[in-house]
């Protein structure tokens, strides 16, 4: 059976990272780096055009920056991941990325093997995130209020309040299931209830959403 070959995007200003990046890639024999494009802009057109599954993208670019560019690839072709590979993990960027739908944080200080194993994460529908930005997004829960279904204005249901306090823990599908003692397909159709609810496409962001809004919090996972 022959294996499947994920086509990537680079988007990177600064050309021997790029090239470092891609030769990187390239030692993985079903990734293919199909196109690049050194600013934000570029990177549209490129996606529009080559149809990749996913996108590497760094933050401060020429012309239109990583958040811009996040936003709208996602909001034109809601299929193509995205990570960010960045020098920066300000909270000012981390955020503001995910809530656009990107569905990766690394930062540049990552091994080749680290890239390679996010792209694979993604490309099964999960989160990955560095370990200092995954300690943010804690924090950031950390001190949210507890939900309350009274606030709620989307109509999610409790079981889809579980389903997104579990993936705001990391928890991959196969894990909710066990954890819900629920079937796999059924995590994958209460997902997409809540992404329809929230108007989202992508975990992070349904996640990210229910964060900002004070919905979930670590403490209540812990129960």
């Amino acid at each position: 059976m022959e294996t499947s070959i994920t086509r990537i995007v680079l988007v990177e200003d600064h050309q021997i990272v790029r090239e470092g990046t891609r030769q990187l890639l390239e030692q993985v024999p079903d990734f293919r780096v199909v196109g690049e494009a050194a600013d934000g802009l570029e990177s549209i057109g490129l996606v529009e055009r080559l149809q990749p599954d996913v996108v590497i993208m760094d933050i401060r670019l020429p012309r239109m920056n990583g958040i811009e560019a996040t936003q709208i690839i996602k909001e034109r072709f809601p299929d193509v991941e995205i990570i960010i590979l960045s020098a920066y993990e300000d909270d000012c960027y981390i955020f503001p990325l995910l809530e656009k739908g990107a569905s990766g944080y690394l930062l540049k200080t990552s091994s080749g093997k680290e890239l390679e194993h996010a792209i694979r994460t993604v490309r099964m529908g999960e989160t990955a995130l560095d370990p200092r930005i995954a300690h943010k997004v804690v924090q950031r829960i950390n001190r949210r209020q507890l939900y309350r279904s009274a606030e709620m204005q989307e109509g999610l249901t409790q079981r889809e309040m579980e389903v997104l306090r579990a993936a705001a823990q990391g928890k991959s599908n196969k894990e909710i299931a066990i954890f819900l003692s629920i079937s796999a397909g059924t995590v994958q159709v209460h997902f997409r209830n809540i992404f329809e609810k929230l108007g989202v496409t992508s975990r992070t962001e349904a996640v990210t959403n229910a964060i900002g809004k004070g919905w979930i919090s670590l403490d209540e996972n812990e129960r």
